[in-house]
């Protein structure tokens, strides 16, 4: 693709609630089209942020089809409804008379670049959770599983598999930040990690940066949602496994899940919906936590455990079961004499 071109990006939406598009509404921008524009992407159309509908949507979705107007990033938000059994008809794009997932695999086949926008189209996310009676997978996954609508082996025509920009919703300025990418033909399959998730977010851990860290160090825990202390041992959190850079790539510049006093629910992760335990609750094998860090041993994290409580100061301590700072950090002098 020639670099004055802009990147002509199409954006449906499938099963889901539309939370993306909210998240998108929230970039760090005061002019979310100007900002688009000067980054080189050109939106053919979005269901909310275009004027266009009915047969202008129709005839646009046709000159893609035909050849006439380019297709570099299809993005879809949503999980992709296969049922009832098979056919798609849970879901079907209207005016057409045909299921949204006939127009996405058509579409797909058409684009340089296909991306999933949020964990529904990445795998199957929420809409995907309990018996599943849509059948709803993501495009290229169904659930931790390859496969998915469009298969293990899809390749867009620019060479990628779909880019899964997962998070339930998922952050802005990941979107943003991928489609510039493309706009800039910088995204390389090494740039994603194993799952497709672009790794300039997904090499990251919403642990780094986490405002609670200290209490994580001396295991100083919460113990009800309000408390200051860590939430791993006993409120769910999953910041410590789930890849994502929350707690430094700030929500609206100020926030994040657990620096609202929520656990993280690795919302980026396939099958989160699912996790087989209350959201707000920590899973234990003789009092241990079952999930632990992802690269660390669990002997090694027992032993450190236990080690870290003996030492914790008493600020860290008390602070850590309550809604506020009870003990202030000493002053001390720390010039050197």
């Amino acid at each position: 693709m020639s670099g004055h071109l802009p990147l002509n990006v199409l954006w449906l939406q499938s099963g889901g609630c539309g939370g993306c598009s909210m998240s998108l509404l929230c970039a760090d921008t005061p002019d979310f089209q100007g900002h688009l524009r000067d980054a080189g992407i050109h939106l053919l159309w979005h269901p909310s942020l275009s004027l266009g509908s009915g047969d202008e949507v129709l005839a646009l979705l046709q000159s893609v089809l035909d050849g006439q107007t380019r297709l570099d990033a299809l993005c879809v938000e949503g999980s992709l409804l296969r049922g009832p059994n098979g056919t798609g008809r849970f879901h079907m794009l209207a005016g057409t008379g045909l299921p949204m997932i006939h127009w996405v695999r058509e579409l797909a086949a058409r684009a340089r670049h296909v991306v999933a926008i949020g964990s529904c189209a990445a795998w199957g996310g929420i809409t995907a959770g309990g018996d599943n009676p849509t059948d709803a997978c993501g495009l290229q996954y169904d659930d931790d599983q390859p496969g998915g609508l469009l298969g293990a082996d899809f390749r867009a025509a620019g060479g990628l598999p779909v880019i899964n920009v997962a998070g339930c919703p998922t952050h802005p300025g990941w979107v943003v930040d991928t489609l510039m990418t493309l706009a800039a033909g910088e995204l390389a399959p090494a740039d994603l990690d194993p799952l497709g998730r672009p790794r300039f977010y997904a090499d990251q851990l919403v642990h780094h940066g986490c405002t609670r860290n200290e209490y994580y160090e001396f295991k100083a825990s919460a113990e009800k949602p309000s408390d200051l202390g860590c939430m791993m041992e006993h409120m769910g959190c999953k910041g410590t496994q789930v890849h994502a850079d929350c707690n430094t790539r700030l929500w609206n510049g100020e926030g994040s899940c657990t620096r609202g006093g929520y656990a993280c629910i690795a919302c980026t992760e396939p099958g989160f919906q699912e996790p087989g335990h209350p959201f707000h609750e920590t899973p234990k094998l003789a009092g241990i936590p079952i999930g632990l860090p992802t690269d660390m041993p669990k002997a090694w994290f027992v032993a450190l455990a236990s080690l870290s409580k003996s030492a914790t100061p008493r600020r860290v301590k008390e602070n850590a079961t309550a809604d506020h700072l009870v003990v202030k950090p000493a002053i001390r002098k720390t010039r050197l004499k």
